[in-house]
């Protein structure tokens, strides 16, 4: 449990929910929390798993009291799962709309596809099924996790986690994918939610179960876990694993998702350094752009070159590559020799929505992952890393002619 003021900062918060009950026996899984009566009350996933290893899933709820986290003696609130889904049932996401409480709730169907399903109550603690939210996707994966709808710009908005989709050529390439839909807003009565493509919310290689908050001051942050499922780039002797992303303000423009990240992230900026039209022909470096926490934003412009390349974290053995195609319009993103010991993927591509303006490449790195922002947010790629932090350089290097605008900041 931790706490922030401004979505940078965070300290831990001694309240924790611990498994201890018969209905979280093997995992209190991942929910969320919402405000009432001036109380805050969370929905989660109790997960136990039968002596033939079956799963059974249970949906809790549970109140911060000024000391500790205590659990509603009536748990689990809700104690089956609907008709026609299976065991594979939870992540319960809470909002609330004319004087209701919702719940939708990641699923699979017994016909083993993804589904959501919708829950409705006045109080938290008695909840109807309600149904099944209808979608224009048919067998898109074999499970949904980790749904979240929320309104924005009087658009419906749907976040969630499909399983088991195939791989379309640079699209879907991660095991487990994070994406949304957007369309008019849902229909409460009939759970139709008339909506476009589904669209990746991150074309890195760590990013899953994005959940987002709406600030007091009307902005929906989404932060999700940067952890690629069955993909460990740690090394064996590090004794942790995962971290979360920055906090991100979302703005829906032309019927997408647009990512940049909580201004409240200038607060800490600190020691700039700005070059302004500078020739990039070969492997170059400058005074004051290197470190491993920073805000650093590169604009590219000029067409007399085929390949620009931004290294971060680099030094004699280290780096991580960046490097955009202009004649195709792909930004490739090179991990291999970040210090991975480990079978995992170290190279992703992204096609560049927009090519017809200067490319601008917003990285932000926190010791041992990087946050591209690319073109003011309109796309975005999370990468994890494991470098050792004297490795600390950064350079840029291009086969032809290319002209840099870069303005980096630390971050302290």
């Amino acid at each position: 449990h931790y706490v922030s003021e401004d979505m940078v900062s965070w300290y831990e918060d001694k309240r924790i929910l611990i498994p201890e009950e018969w209905y979280e026996s093997h995992g209190a899984f991942s929910g969320s929390a919402v405000i009432k009566d001036n109380q805050l009350y969370l929905m989660y996933t109790g997960n136990v798993r039968t002596k033939d290893n079956r799963r059974k899933s249970y949906q809790c709820l549970a109140r911060l009291e000024e000391k500790k986290i205590v659990k509603d003696p009536d748990n689990p609130v809700i104690n089956n799962t609907p008709d026609g889904f299976t065991n594979e049932f939870r992540d319960p996401k809470i909002f609330q709309k004319d004087g209701s409480f919702y719940l939708v709730i990641g699923g699979q169907k017994e016909n083993m596809t993804g589904s959501i399903a919708v829950y409705q109550s006045k109080d938290l603690h008695n909840w109807n099924f309600n149904g099944e939210l209808k979608t224009g996707l048919e067998n898109f994966g074999y499970m949904w996790e980790c749904p979240d709808y929320f309104e924005l710009n009087d658009a419906g908005i749907l976040l969630f986690c499909p399983q088991g989709l195939k791989p379309d050529k640079d699209c879907f390439n991660n095991i487990y994918q994070s994406g949304y839909i957007v369309g008019d807003k849902l229909n409460l009565d009939t759970l139709e939610f008339r909506h476009s493509d589904f669209t990746e919310l991150d074309r890195g290689f760590d990013f899953y179960a994005p959940q987002t908050t709406l600030l007091p001051d009307g902005r929906r942050v989404m932060i999700a876990w940067m952890k690629s499922w069955d993909a460990c780039v740690v090394p064996d002797s590090q004794d942790w694993q995962g971290m979360m992303t920055l906090p991100r303000e979302l703005e829906i423009k032309d019927g997408r998702i647009w990512q940049k990240p909580v201004k409240e992230i200038e607060n800490y900026r600190a020691n700039k350094c700005h070059y302004t039209d500078k020739k990039i022909d070969c492997y170059t470096t400058f005074d004051g752009i290197k470190g491993r926490t920073l805000d650093m934003t590169v604009e590219l412009s000029g067409e007399e070159y085929n390949n620009f390349t931004v290294e971060m974290a680099c030094d004699d053995e280290y780096s991580t590559a960046f490097t955009y195609n202009r004649v195709a319009g792909v930004l490739e993103i090179d991990r291999t020799c970040c210090g991975v010991t480990k079978d995992v993927v170290c190279v992703r591509k992204i096609k560049i929505a927009d090519t017809d303006r200067k490319l601008k490449l917003r990285f932000i790195m926190d010791r041992q992952s990087i946050e591209l922002f690319i073109n003011d947010g309109q796309q975005v790629a999370t990468t994890a890393i494991c470098t050792p932090l004297q490795a600390d350089g950064i350079s840029f290097n291009c086969d032809g002619s290319a002209v840099v605008d870069i303005e980096k900041y630390d971050i302290i």
